[in-house]
């Protein structure tokens, strides 16, 4: 592997088990667009595969059957083209059984691709699996896919020919703080810490994205570069993401839209009566979606000593999405960015997108809290009554005890003023009376620099700092 590869070490272990297994192994590698997925395998494997093929992005099923054919005749068939994916997987067969050493490493990227309408694919790789490949002891049939609802409901949670049939999945989510910190100084971007966490606050840990970064500018340069000039190449990410994700992505874009005007979400029933769309299996299933690929997150409150299930709330929390919703309205300003810093909407922007930050760094805050080996229950909270409270992260520990979490952005040590103490205190105590918790509740601070030493700091004895969310836990 290419010695500046950066994470991904989980992956890699499995990976390594897989080529040492005993018996023939069927992989679903999948995730978000540009996350790294075919750059993992293919570094892995060092672009060493028996076979290997990418389906055509929005390609008619005679031009998949095309290509198919190509990578055939690259790994040896001498046949005609195949008509049918049957007479495909059939080709495929005769390819790989000429004797070879070591595995037979069958790599499928792009798998959504090769199912268009009607084409029989899913059920010709069912075919192909389950009366070939399992049936050896040197296959590792490696799929590949963006498109993570497909991935699932036809691969990893298939009903026909391939029910039960995957013996490993890999789920490839963005870099954490620390590993997205080592892939921008590897490509020589060599920025303070808070710099690349206004960078995750924008681009979240996507490689790509990351990628696109130059270190000859700064970060303001490079986001109004990227996205803010005309034509640019980040402008039109949005949709392409979400049309990679899911085939239909209207009604997934309505829904992370709403989403994305209300900053501690919405529960399902809110979320039908504000699209104006039934509350319904449909809506369920694709709330169940978003969530599988990270673009939302699913939290449960607690009332009356009760966490509320049935009332489920879910967030936005797709850091690149976020900021698109947010600023794609200013495309028309190719400086927009550099002019704008420290303006109230940029920074009434990083205090929320921190709090997402936050939001996918939990492993951390609990490491931060000396938590490691304490059973926790994570959980956020609303009051139910006027002025509506709301704490993003609660952790109830089972010591009995509650860190009740406030977030906070900010570029130095943050003030605690008279004004917040009293609507921490305020919250605090309408979190006692509506929870009816028995739990000793203990304020803790995330921020940045840590908290200013005044007086109302001294008694704080719970606080995260930027450091913090580097560890790798």
């Amino acid at each position: 592997m290419d010695a500046h590869f950066i994470g991904r070490n989980e992956e890699i272990r499995l990976l390594q088990d897989i080529v040492n297994s005993d018996k023939s192994e069927f992989v679903a590698v999948y995730g978000r667009r540009r996350v790294g997925k075919t750059y993992l395998i293919q570094q892995f494997f060092n672009n060493k595969f028996a076979f290997s093929t990418t389906g055509v992005i929005d390609g008619n099923k005679e031009e998949q059957l095309y290509s198919f054919t190509m990578s055939l005749i690259a790994a040896g068939y001498k046949g005609n083209q195949p008509k049918s994916w049957l007479e495909a997987f059939d080709a495929l067969k005769a390819a790989l059984e000429q004797p070879k050493k070591g595995r037979n490493i069958i790599y499928i990227d792009e798998l959504p691709c090769f199912d268009t309408p009607k084409s029989g694919f899913a059920r010709a790789l069912g075919y192909f699996w389950n009366t070939w490949a399992s049936v050896r002891k040197d296959v590792v049939l490696i799929v590949c896919g963006s498109a993570t609802s497909w991935m699932i409901e036809n691969i990893i949670d298939n009903h026909g020919g391939l029910h039960d049939r995957i013996t490993r999945t890999i789920y490839l989510r963005q870099f954490n703080l620390k590993e997205t910190e080592a892939y921008l100084k590897s490509r020589q971007i060599l920025w303070k810490r808070q710099m690349v966490v206004e960078t995750y606050m924008m681009l979240g840990g996507i490689p790509y994205y990351l990628s696109l970064l130059d270190k000859k500018y700064s970060l303001a340069q490079n986001i109004d570069r990227l996205y803010f000039e005309k034509n640019s190449t980040l402008s039109q990410e949005y949709k392409r993401l979400y049309s990679s994700l899911f085939k239909s992505p209207e009604p997934y874009l309505r829904i992370v839209e709403a989403l994305a005007t209300h900053r501690y979400g919405l529960t399902r029933k809110e979320l039908s009566e504000t699209l104006k769309v039934s509350s319904n299996g449909t809506l369920s299933k694709q709330l169940d979606n978003l969530v599988s690929c990270d673009i939302i997150r699913r939290y449960v409150t607690k009332a009356k000593g009760k966490v509320k299930t049935k009332e489920a709330y879910y967030q936005l929390v797709d850091l690149f999405s976020f900021f698109h919703l947010t600023f794609s309205k200013k495309l028309t300003t190719d400086d927009y960015w550099e002019q704008r810093m420290n303006t109230p909407v940029i920074n009434i922007w990083q205090g929320l997108a921190f709090e997402h930050v936050c939001m996918v760094h939990v492993k951390q805050i609990r490491h931060a809290l000396g938590l490691d080996r304490i059973a926790v229950e994570y959980y956020s909270w609303r009051s139910e009554s006027a002025p509506r409270a709301q704490v993003d992260m609660i952790i109830e520990r089972s010591d009995r005890l509650i860190n009740l979490c406030e977030i906070k952005y900010a570029q130095t040590e943050f003030t605690i003023t008279a004004e917040e103490e009293r609507k921490v205190k305020n919250r605090i105590a309408a979190f006692v009376r509506e929870s009816k918790t028995r739990f000793g509740v203990l304020p803790t601070w995330i921020t940045p620099y840590g908290l200013y030493p005044n007086a109302y700091a001294k008694d704080i004895s719970y606080q995260v700092k930027m450091d913090d969310l580097f560890v790798d836990v």
